[in-house]
């Protein structure tokens, strides 16, 4: 599994409040919603991290 790194996140209320509904809609926490988000932009615009070897 990928190491992790803990850092900051300023998003405006409205805008967690969705993300909150949709992780909840789907099952997730809220921090796993927005990896999945993240995720899913970086395949969109193929660019997701290289898996490596091991």
């Amino acid at each position: 599994m990928a190491k992790k790194k803990a850092f900051a996140l300023r998003i405006n209320e409205e805008m967690l409040k969705a993300i909150e509904k949709w992780a909840s809609d789907e099952f997730r926490s809220t921090n796993g919603q927005i990896e999945w988000m993240l995720m899913q932009s970086l395949k969109d615009a193929k660019r997701e991290p290289k898996k490596k070897e091991e």
